[in-house]
């Protein structure tokens, strides 16, 4: 049975939802704020969140930030279910690692289709994950070479950091980011930023630099 972490302030559309995707099949775990939601996570392991952007103290956006520092969730599906349905508000969302954006009013049938084939991808890029790690920790180290400037960008990815931070950070152009960043996939054989961030931690990868 697949798990589903839901956060949403709103305890009457919190209930409603968690009694629909029960009886849809799914376990449901309610977080009414993003503490509780962080506390959740561990406890609950989902395989697939939910969550509200506009709450009280922390926002959606400040959750999936919080969770996606962490190599463990980098790869849950992550939808934000919301009223704020603005291109630039999904911009956002997808920037910050929102896997799906979906706004309020929904289809049900809509959002079980949804987060049935978000979890089935999810499932099978964790397959793909542990055999790309696999094979990277029988390369040697010292195989693995990054200059100065990569190193000080893969720090900052695996912090989290967009394209366009890194640049502020590093006082270079976005475009000079996205060209290191796409050396940096090719040097790992990686597709993406979370497979790069997953083979990276799975080395355990000593940095030489001195980073900011």
């Amino acid at each position: 049975m697949y798990r589903i972490l839901l956060v949403e302030d709103d305890i009457s559309v919190s209930s409603v939802l968690s009694d629909y995707l029960v009886l849809q099949g799914f376990r449901v775990y309610i977080a009414n704020n993003v503490q509780l939601a962080l506390y959740g996570i561990f406890l609950f392991k989902p395989n697939l969140i939910i969550t509200d952007i506009i709450m009280s103290h922390l926002s959606g956006y400040d959750f999936i930030k919080i969770i996606r520092l962490d190599y463990r969730f980098m790869t849950i599906p992550f939808l934000f279910l919301t009223a704020k349905g603005m291109t630039n508000d999904r911009i956002i969302g997808y920037n910050l690692g929102c896997n799906i954006y979906l706004s309020k009013p929904f289809h049900p049938k809509e959002l079980i289709s949804i987060i049935k084939n978000s979890i089935q991808t999810f499932i099978d890029l964790d397959v793909d994950f542990y055999v790309n790690i696999t094979e990277y920790n029988s390369i040697d180290y010292l195989s693995l070479y990054f200059t100065d400037r990569e190193e000080a960008i893969l720090n900052l990815v695996l912090k989290g950091y967009t394209n366009k931070e890194i640049a502020i950070q590093l006082n270079l152009s976005v475009r000079n980011i996205e060209k290191y960043i796409s050396r940096l996939l090719n040097k790992t054989r990686t597709r993406n930023r979370t497979e790069l961030v997953k083979v990276i931690l799975g080395l355990d990868y000593k940095f030489n630099s001195i980073f900011i």
